[in-house]
C-alpha cells in the first residue's frame, strides 16, 4: 500500500513538473474560482445568510453622493450588453479581416455567447431578486450571478489572453493587462456601489468569467491543436512521382 502511494505520489509530481508556471497559475485560480463559486451557493441559498452582503452596502454608504453616482454611472456601462455586443462584433471584424487570425474570430463569440447562456441559465436556476433599494432606480431581471460581472470578466479577460500571446514588449504587456484588470473590477465594484447587485453577486460573476474563459480556450486550443495535427501533414506530405529511366 504505501509502495502505491509512493508511487502515485511520485507520478503526481512527475505530471506538475511538466507544467509551466502559467498553466500552474491558471490551473490554481481556476480551482480558487470553483471553491469561490461553490462557497458563495452554500452562503447565500443553502444556510442563507445575507450579512456579507449588507455589511458591504454598509462600507460604501458613507461614499455615496452624486459626484459618485455619475462616475459609476458611466463606468458601469463598459460592463452593459449595449457596450459589450458591439465590441465583440468589431473584435471578430479586426480578426476576420485586419489582423486575419481566424482561430481568435471564432474563440471571440464562443466565448461571449457560452458565457451568455451561463449566465442567464444559471440566473434562472438560483432565481434571486435584485436588491431592492437602488442608488438610482430600480432594474429589472435577477440578481445571482452578476451578469456585468460574469459578461466583463469574459470579454475583458480574453482581452488579457490576446495581450499575453500578442505583445512583445513585457513594459506594455504588463500594463495593458493590468488596465484591462482594473476595468473588470471596477465594473464588478460598480454594481454594488449602485446597490443593483449583492456583493456576492458580483463575486459569483468574478468566478464564473474566470471558470467559463478557462474551459472554453482549454477547449477551444485543443481543437486548433487536433486541426493541426490532421491537416498538417496532410498539405505538407510530399508526393511520390515514380520515374521510369529508359536505359
Amino acid at each position: 500500500m504505501r509502495h502505491i502511494i509512493t508511487s502515485t505520489a511520485k507520478k503526481f509530481w512527475a505530471a506538475i513538473s511538466l507544467l509551466s508556471i502559467e498553466l500552474i497559475i491558471i490551473l490554481i485560480l481556476f480551482i480558487l474560482a470553483a471553491f469561490l463559486f461553490a462557497t458563495l451557493v452554500d452562503l447565500v441559498f443553502i444556510q442563507k445568510k445575507t450579512d456579507f452582503d449588507f455589511a458591504v452596502f454598509g462600507m460604501l454608504e458613507p461614499y455615496v453622493n452624486d459626484r459618485n453616482t455619475r462616475i459609476f454611472s458611466i463606468l458601469t456601462y463598459l460592463g452593459n450588453h449595449q457596450f459589450l455586443i458591439p465590441a465583440n462584433l468589431l473584435l471578430v471584424f479586426f480578426y476576420l479581416f485586419i489582423k486575419k487570425h481566424r482561430w481568435y474570430s471564432i474563440k471571440i463569440p464562443v466565448v461571449a455567447l457560452g458565457s451568455l447562456l451561463l449566465m442567464l441559465g444559471l440566473k434562472q436556476f438560483f432565481n434571486r431578486p435584485r436588491p431592492d433599494i437602488p442608488v438610482l432606480r430600480e432594474v429589472h431581471g435577477l440578481s445571482f450571478p452578476s451578469g456585468h460581472s460574469m459578461m466583463s470578466f469574459t470579454f475583458y479577460g480574453l482581452l488579457i489572453y490576446i495581450t499575453w500571446y500578442n505583445v512583445a514588449n513585457k513594459t506594455w504587456r504588463w500594463i495593458l493587462m493590468s488596465f484591462l484588470a482594473l476595468i473588470i473590477f471596477t465594473i464588478g465594484f460598480t454594481r454594488v456601489y449602485l446597490r443593483v447587485h449583492y456583493a456576492s453577486d458580483v463575486l459569483a460573476g468574478f468566478s464564473l468569467g474566470l471558470i467559463w474563459l478557462v474551459i472554453s480556450l482549454w477547449t477551444m486550443r485543443r481543437i486548433e491543436k487536433y486541426t493541426k495535427k490532421e491537416i498538417d501533414p496532410a498539405v505538407q506530405k510530399p508526393t511520390i512521382v515514380n520515374v521510369e529511366t529508359k536505359t
